[in-house]
């Protein structure tokens, strides 16, 4: 693995000399393209001298042992060549997982999509927890959250939500939240003190881009209605409201959050695109070997993830037997902690793949 760290450095300084020339912002696309490079590699080549750097010292260290017969000093170069093979230890793993594959979608934006499952009106409320615990993690992050369609149920709760998350590394970090969350505790409406059981689904889709998908208008079937609930005056007086139907899927997008019609066609179709890009995305990993799939969850949206258990103050993720109790603050939108937790596990466990092959 380690053999390609000197091309990937004599490839970083071509980078960085091609982006010292004074025209090279003319060609924007280039000019893009490097900086992301730029970007990616960075991390790897500081990692990289760092290693070379310890394995440097490990030999100095020794050398001094060799040579030298003051006690003192012997005894500062043992402690030097023991901090010089700890640090090689660290740097090896780092680069190691700064070297893995990276997910070609890591950087892009989200769709992100909350519907109530079972348990009525309080699965309807734990959709919309869900959906102001994202917004809050994603306001931490500095991301932007932005409605696509919502369907409210009429005590405050979500039927159904999709927003557009927008920001740096969106899809990197919220991947992993696909799947069925679920939560248990006794609902306001219980008299009998019972717990219920209630689910929400999460589906988290990369924003695809128009090279990604390309989707015939012909395929498209659009209606125009109109928008119903809160919204101003101008809810209920104009046919903004669009429903794009995809006739080969069979997939049906409302939209009707902006007050233009043209805006909320586009919408939807950001919406379609993602859609179809998962699905064929699903196609790929389904041909993939069970062996190279991550042990933290393959996205797949019926697989139980999360339960969320407000009697004892907990959250559990399943896929990683990760228990806290911080219930309230992971609600606020304070996942750094799990998300963290579930980008170790899954890199360990891609780490383990590619050791066994």
């Amino acid at each position: 693995m380690f053999d390609r760290l000197d091309d990937i450095l004599i490839h970083y300084e071509e980078v960085m000399q091609e982006l010292n020339e004074p025209n090279v912002t003319e060609n924007q696309t280039r000019f893009r393209k490097l900086m992301k490079e730029q970007a990616d590699l960075a991390p790897i080549v500081e990692a990289y001298k760092a290693y070379k750097q310890a394995k440097q010292d490990i030999e100095d260290s020794l050398a001094l042992l060799e040579e030298e017969s003051d006690e003192e000093m012997r005894e500062l170069a043992k402690e030097e060549l023991s901090d010089a093979k700890k640090r090689v230890e660290e740097l090896e793993q780092e680069l190691k997982i700064l070297l893995l594959p990276k997910d070609p979608n890591d950087d892009k934006n989200i769709i992100l999509e909350i519907r109530a499952g079972a348990g009525g009106d309080e699965a309807a409320l734990f959709a919309a927890e869900l959906y102001r615990m994202y917004v809050n993690y994603a306001e931490s992050q500095r991301w932007k959250v932005e409605i696509i369609s919502l369907n409210e149920s009429g005590i405050g709760g979500f039927k159904e939500v999709q927003a557009m998350v927008t920001g740096k590394g969106a899809y990197s970090k919220l991947k992993y939240e696909s799947g069925v969350h679920r939560v248990q505790r006794v609902p306001e409406t219980e008299s009998g003190g019972r717990i219920h059981t209630s689910t929400a689904t999460v589906a988290v889709m990369p924003e695809a881009e128009e090279v990604d998908v390309q989707i015939d208008m012909n395929d498209c079937k659009f209606d125009v209605f109109r928008a119903s609930g809160n919204g101003g005056q101008c809810v209920n007086t104009t046919d903004s409201a669009v429903r794009l139907t995809h006739l080969p899927t069979g997939i049906v997008i409302s939209c009707q959050d902006e007050k233009s019609q043209l805006k909320n066609k586009d919408k939807a179709l950001k919406v379609l695109r993602a859609r179809l890009y998962e699905l064929e995305q699903e196609k790929q990993h389904d041909a993939e070997t069970e062996a190279r799939r991550s042990q933290v969850g393959t996205g797949d949206r019926s697989e139980k993830i999360r339960t969320y258990n407000f009697p004892q103050g907990r959250v559990t993720d399943h896929r990683i037997k990760l228990t806290l109790h911080k219930l309230d603050t992971i609600l606020n939108g304070d996942l750094d902690e799990i998300i963290d937790s579930l980008i170790a596990a899954d890199q360990a466990a891609k780490l383990a793949n590619m050791q066994e092959n």
